[in-house]
């Protein structure tokens, strides 16, 4: 690692107002988690259009079905917070981050102890009547289903999964055919403006609108670092490029702090 430029990123971040941390696939795939797209991703194994909104709507037992082999294939061991959840979560409770705005639906920031996240594409922790919107955590609804499956065969009468109220139990992420939520992204693009240091790790900055963050915020005056193995379509705009680790990376930014 470029020890001169982590010991100026933390100076950064030690005099800044206000610092906020966008993360991606990378930080998740530290803990087990596979990534969703590149050579190894998830939608290389996976159809993505079996997970389309559409798809929902006309065939939701089979969305179901698809969705439990899903969560199954990414739960993996039951992957826990790694290093750099811990250091996020760390500044956070310093007063030195604001916030964390995540692309990852996993909940691993907020199982590390960070309080101040956005759920950018929602969050696997949880599934949403499509009706009446009411939440429930989601564990229990996948192991009703995992159950029907297992007991009566892929074709089970029993799926999908209903609400109280009859609507059917989604998925509490976005789907591919799904905008992002609107107060998500509100409140993202407002902590991105008015960030002194915005941090980007372990994203690829190549799915909009999220990967639009860390341009709002270098327009309006923020430092940028950047710490990804791989090229992102930001680094031009990085003030700090660390092709590094992030478990690496981010405990060092702490321990500095």
């Amino acid at each position: 690692m470029d020890e001169q430029a982590l010991d100026a990123l933390a100076d950064d971040i030690r005099t800044a107002d206000s610092t906020v941390a966008l993360s991606g696939a990378g930080v998740s795939t530290a803990s087990g988690i596979p990534s969703f797209r590149g050579e190894d991703g998830i939608w290389q194994e996976w159809d993505p259009d079996a997970f389309h909104r559409r798809r929902l709507d006309a065939d939701p037992a089979g969305f179901w079905r698809d969705r439990s082999d899903l969560r199954s294939a990414l739960s993996g061991d039951d992957p826990e917070p790694n290093a750099a959840h811990a250091a996020l979560a760390t500044l956070e409770a310093r007063g030195q981050l604001d916030a964390v705005l995540t692309q990852n639906v996993d909940g691993l920031h907020t199982a590390a102890g960070s309080d101040r996240v956005v759920e950018l594409h929602g969050t696997n922790r949880r599934v949403r009547c499509d009706d009446c919107g009411v939440t429930e955590p989601a564990e229990p609804v996948f192991e009703r289903v995992r159950e029907e499956i297992d007991a009566t065969g892929p074709k089970s009468s029993s799926l999908p999964p209903r609400c109280d109220c009859g609507g059917v139990y989604r998925p509490d992420v976005v789907l591919f055919g799904e905008s992002l939520p609107d107060a998500a992204l509100d409140r993202a693009q407002r902590l991105a403006r008015e960030s002194d240091v915005f941090l980007a790790v372990g994203s690829s900055l190549s799915v909009r609108p999220a990967a639009l963050l860390p341009r709002i915020a270098v327009d309006a005056g923020a430092t940028l670092a950047v710490v990804n193995f791989e090229e992102t379509p930001r680094d031009g705009d990085a003030d700090y490029l660390l092709r590094a680790d992030v478990t690496a990376v981010l405990p060092a930014i702490a321990d500095r702090l």
